[in-house]
């Protein structure tokens, strides 16, 4: 049976890729972002070489629960049932320091990270508990391990609660038919890194290196996540891209292989909002 998945955040960046790999597995897929301007446009570029009728676009806030019970309801009632849902949306923000967020910033990466992945949970686990079944899996991202970065303080505080509340739905949904599992892709080249360093042109500069050598095309690593979610059947899973094995690899072998993921890109050029 075709598989039908829900991506939210997923006009760009890994959910975007994520959404076409789905797609050209035999999957129908619900787009969605914030603006519906940006979700039909995708639809259309999508539809030009997949499946017009195994894809659906609908705008959604995330930080709305009712616009998020809406999506849900129009998944259904499009394809008769979501299989996978995927929390996917999240913004970040540039690198400063906690005491120079603009209020604004603040509130915006909070709610959106925060209280857009609670309402996502929450209205995807009321539906898949209702039809029975069901796969719900949160995108984890830098500081879910634990690790600090200066000046992320805020986003990486977002991604470190998102690990304790997917540890927890994992306890919670034991014994039941929904699988709940988590998905970080690494360091992948989309906006949500590389405005990191808006407006630092200089740092920027300096952090290519390192990004060339950890960093991987969004082509590259959506498919195979894709595959993974596909494939598994384990409550709990952990679907990671860039192992601690992987990662020595790269550094081990940086000195004899040249890797220009993003010599060509810049920050700025993109929208945060994912």
């Amino acid at each position: 049976m075709d598989k039908v998945v829900v991506i939210t955040g997923s006009t760009r960046g890994i959910g975007l890729g994520m959404a076409t790999a789905f797609l050209k597995q035999g999957c129908f897929v619900v787009i969605s972002g914030r603006s519906q301007a940006s979700v039909d446009r995708v639809v259309e570029v999508l539809a030009n070489s997949l499946p017009a009728d195994s894809i659906a676009g609908i705008a959604c806030d995330v930080r709305d629960h009712a616009q998020v019970q809406q999506l849900w309801d129009a998944a259904c009632a499009r394809f008769g049932r979501v299989d996978i849902w995927i929390n996917n949306a999240g913004i970040a923000h540039p690198q400063m320091p906690l005491h120079a967020y603009p209020a604004d910033t603040l509130s915006s990466v909070v709610e959106t990270n925060v209280i857009g992945m609670l309402n996502g949970i929450q209205v995807a686990l009321h539906g898949m508990l209702a039809q029975e079944h069901g796969s719900l899996y949160n995108m984890h991202g830098l500081g879910s391990d634990g690790r600090k970065i200066r000046g992320l303080a805020v986003y990486g505080s977002t991604k470190q609660g998102l690990r304790y509340l997917t540890d927890s739905l994992i306890q919670e949904m034991k014994g039941t038919p929904i699988l709940v599992g988590s998905i970080n892709p690494g360091m992948v080249a989309t906006e949500l890194l590389l405005n990191q360093f808006e407006d630092r042109p200089e740092e920027w500069e300096q952090a290519k290196r390192i990004f060339n050598i950890l960093t991987d095309r969004v082509e590259t690593v959506a498919p195979w996540l894709a595959e993974q979610v596909l494939k598994n059947q384990k409550h709990g899973a952990s679907i990671r891209w860039m192992s601690p094995w992987k990662m020595m690899g790269r550094f081990l072998s940086a000195p004899f292989i040249h890797r220009s993921i993003v010599d060509q890109m810049s920050p700025g050029s993109t929208s945060r909002e994912t």
